[in-house]
């Protein structure tokens, strides 16, 4: 069986992501190749983050990466061939600016062929550990003689494949369930190597974050809070009101200590917003959002720095094992890291407000 193969450095780690045929690694334009080597050196190429008021602003970030959906009439004109080819083909785009020549990887991530037969006879077996089944798509963790298998639906009655684990996390296993395309296929895929990242980096002074991050005077600010907040929307008005900043990351960046300072790096995970800047600066400030009808803002308490962090932070709370390993990291950046909440309008006020605590020296 052929097998394809490439390696990221993605907060430093090297990663690596092995697909079986069929799946293949979809061939960038050269348009988007230059895109990747601008993105690779840390450029801003103008995309912007995805409020929930600028829906339109996804298919200018669409327009900008060199995206192009598929269209009926093109579909038409293709061979079966290249329509199963098409299919097969997984846009790996969102990584390529973190890709590396050679590197000892800290786990390796397959997409294989297809389910084997061992997964459906031992699922009587596997014990419930976790459950995302409010709004689609769904997914379930289970344990099994060590092993760690998450189960995803993007629909109640489709199950589109499992992702396995070993025990030592550095083995990871994707099986597309029959009948399953390439699109679906990528999101699951993101997915998988995002937990994976988190269970087999936990103990490495690494986490990845729930926040969007916004660059200014060489400094990461992260802004974060429960769903709805307005992250993107405050990095946005930031970018509007305050020259000389620009985004990160929009959904999921990494920290990191290294050399005794906190970092934080662009990630190939950045939600809605297609930011997929290899970059990397020293943190400045942890801002909790919260909407209210003034702005105001106010320094945290170490404790409370330490609830808001864990609360933002992508982990497994199920797995013992793992939260074990990230809380001393956890600890260290509510320790270490200035964390604010910010109670606020979502206004230039509020940047300002914000600005003027957060960087004294402005």
């Amino acid at each position: 069986m052929n097998v394809e193969s490439r390696l990221y450095r993605i907060g430093g780690h090297p990663v690596q992501v092995r697909l079986e045929s069929p799946w293949t690694f979809k061939v960038l334009t050269d348009r988007q190749l230059d895109l990747v080597d601008r993105l690779r050196r840390g450029e801003d190429i103008g995309v912007e983050s995805v409020p929930a008021d600028r829906q339109e602003q996804l298919s200018v970030n669409e327009s900008i990466m060199g995206k192009e959906a598929m269209t009926r009439e093109k579909w038409d004109t293709l061979d079966e061939q290249e329509r199963m080819e098409y299919r097969h083909a997984l846009d790996f785009l969102q990584y390529a600016p973190f890709e590396i020549a050679d590197g000892d990887p800290v786990f390796t991530f397959t997409v294989h062929a297809g389910v084997p037969s061992w997964l459906e006879e031992t699922r009587p077996a596997w014990k419930l550990a976790t459950a995302v089944d409010e709004l689609p798509p769904f997914y379930y963790g289970y344990t099994f003689e060590g092993k760690t298998i998450y189960e995803f639906l993007p629909a109640r009655d489709v199950r589109a494949g499992y992702f396995v684990m070993d025990e030592d996390y550095k083995e990871g296993h994707y099986y597309p369930c029959p009948r399953i395309g390439g699109k679906t296929t990528l999101f699951q895929v993101n997915t998988s190597l995002m937990i994976q990242y988190t269970f087999a980096t936990a103990g490495l002074d690494t986490l990845l974050l729930h926040a969007s991050v916004t660059r200014f005077e060489g400094r990461g600010n992260l802004f974060f809070g429960v769903s709805g907040t307005g992250k993107s929307t405050h990095s946005r008005l930031w970018h509007a009101f305050v020259p000389g900043s620009d985004l990160m990351n929009d959904d999921n960046p990494v920290i990191r200590f290294q050399d005794g300072e906190c970092l934080v790096y662009g990630s190939p995970w950045s939600g809605k917003t297609l930011c997929y800047r290899n970059v990397v600066a020293p943190v400045n400030a942890l801002v909790r959002l919260e909407q209210y009808p003034e702005n105001r803002i106010q320094r945290l308490e170490p404790l409370q720095a330490y609830a808001s962090v864990i609360a933002a932070v992508s982990t497994i709370r199920w797995n013992h094992r793992i939260m074990s390993l990230l809380v001393p990291t956890i600890e260290r950046v509510a320790m270490t890291v200035p964390c604010f909440q910010l109670k606020c309008r979502p206004d230039e006020e509020a940047v300002r407000v914000c600005k003027k605590t957060i960087c004294p020296s402005e």
